[in-house]
């Protein structure tokens, strides 16, 4: 296993997020359905503190590799701030969950920049 197989995991990782947000995005603009985007907002949010968890169940060889620690750490980060989302019950706050203050939409959140960092 290499870092070729920690990207295939991420990937996996970030479109569940991405779904995820998608499907939050078209309750609440396309169906007008608030619970809904709520609620798939708290999913979202839910699986990016999951995160770290996820990563240190992956196999051992895996783990061993040399970026793993420094993904770990991000993914910490990212898990840290889904729990205070979570904590403080701020959609506004999980709907910014993975941007940066400069983001545009369209351009990659944290998640995505992380996997191209590894694939360059």
């Amino acid at each position: 296993m290499n870092a070729d197989t920690l990207v295939s995991h991420l990937t996996e990782w970030s479109t569940a997020v991405n779904s995820l947000e998608k499907q939050a995005t078209k309750e609440l603009y396309d169906n007008n359905n608030e619970i809904a985007y709520r609620d798939l907002m708290h999913q979202r949010a839910e699986l990016l503190r999951s995160l770290p968890e996820r990563a240190t169940e992956l196999p051992q060889a895996l783990r061993a590799s040399a970026v793993f620690p420094s993904v770990l750490e991000t993914l910490r980060g990212f898990a840290q701030s889904a729990d205070n989302a979570l904590r403080l019950d701020s959609i506004f706050y999980m709907s910014a969950l993975l941007y940066p203050d400069e983001h545009t939409p369209g351009d990659p959140n944290n998640l995505e920049l992380l996997i191209r960092e590894l694939t360059r």
